[in-house]
């Protein structure tokens, strides 16, 4: 390249170290020669000399689902940090994920690596001390929410609500027992109802599915309706809504409902859906802010912001028995 451009290596060599620093036209050779040459940096052998490759990876369990908004959030905030990111889906379950981590460490391509799903404890003691990780485990082996995600208290909060607004029995459709979330918010159903001292008519345990909302709905008994239902998620929401069409029940008139994830037909509903919205991009921009801050050795900026919010809509509204008083003459 150097001779190609009519310069020393010298000269190369500190126009590719600092992006410059060269006279205007000894700097349009060198450019010109890089662009003949399609010369394009070895950042295994830089990171051997500098070790610092701006690379980062990001591990995931075998992908079940569809994660593009929390690793969207992850890979905005390691681009605008300057760095590139890889991400490696791992299968085999946590031993064959954690051995995976340990050979991406040792490759001396990544900087930091950040995994969404545990490892073995063991795995830290074995890390290679040039690379940075930080387990952000969010997910377990089936891509199901755990930690964080898990959190159950906007169901508290949804109930609280309600029965401010004068509900007094609710019906909770519940998602896979198999997910911590399912269980949780189940839970925090149970608890808040009693709490309250409100009336449960059930807990029906269904499997996240449209179905299993319809299902629910059938297979009250005419002297067991809610005047509220606390559904697992959107797709269940949606199907109790058309089980309650099917006995005759207006909704919100008769019956509320609740969902959540937020996904996006559910504000185009009739009537239009009051749900949970789930900030994956932030969860997996606090995951990655954590890995770049231990890049600098520096403490991550907090974020004290809550990764759910409830979105009121037209599905939810005064109990029946309280608007029918409110409206008496």
């Amino acid at each position: 390249m150097a001779q190609l451009a009519g310069v020393s290596p010298q000269t190369v060599s500190r126009y590719l170290r600092f992006n410059g620093g060269l006279k205007p036209t000894t700097l349009e050779r060198v450019e010109a020669a890089i662009r003949e040459l399609d010369y394009r940096p070895n950042l295994v052998a830089r990171s051997m000399r500098t070790r610092k490759t701006g690379r980062l990876a990001i591990l995931m369990p075998a992908m079940a689902f569809n994660p593009s908004r929390m690793l969207a959030g992850a890979t905005t905030k390691a681009q605008a940090a300057g760095y590139f990111v890889d991400v490696v889906s791992a299968g085999g379950g946590i031993r064959a994920r954690s051995e995976r981590l340990l050979e991406l460490a040792d490759s001396g391509q990544f900087e930091g690596i950040l995994s969404l799903a545990p490892v073995l404890p063991s795995v830290q003691n074995r890390l290679h001390q040039r690379t940075s990780v930080v387990i952000s485990a969010d997910f377990d082996d089936d891509m199901r929410g755990i930690g964080e995600l898990a959190d159950a208290t906007p169901v508290v909060r949804m109930i609280e609500h309600l029965a401010a607004l004068g509900h007094s029995r609710f019906l909770h459709v519940a998602g896979d027992a198999q997910f911590a979330s399912a269980r949780a918010r189940k839970q925090s159903f149970l608890d808040t109802v009693e709490r309250l001292g409100l009336e449960s008519v059930g807990v029906f345990d269904g499997d996240w599915s449209g179905e299993s909302g319809i299902e629910a709905i059938r297979s009250l008994p005419d002297r067991s309706r809610p005047t509220a239902v606390i559904a697992a998620n959107d797709l269940v929401a949606a199907g109790v809504v058309r089980g309650a069409r099917e006995r005759g029940w207006d909704v919100p008139g008769d019956v509320s409902v609740t969902g959540w994830d937020n996904v996006g037909v559910g504000q185009f509903m009739t009537p239009s859906l009051t749900t949970v919205d789930v900030d994956l991009e932030r969860l997996g921009n606090r995951a990655m802010r954590k890995l770049i801050a231990s890049l600098g050795d520096t403490a991550p900026a907090t974020d004290e912001e809550p990764l759910f919010r409830i979105i009121w809509r037209e599905s939810t509204a005064r109990s029946p028995t309280t608007a029918h008083r409110d409206h008496r003459p």
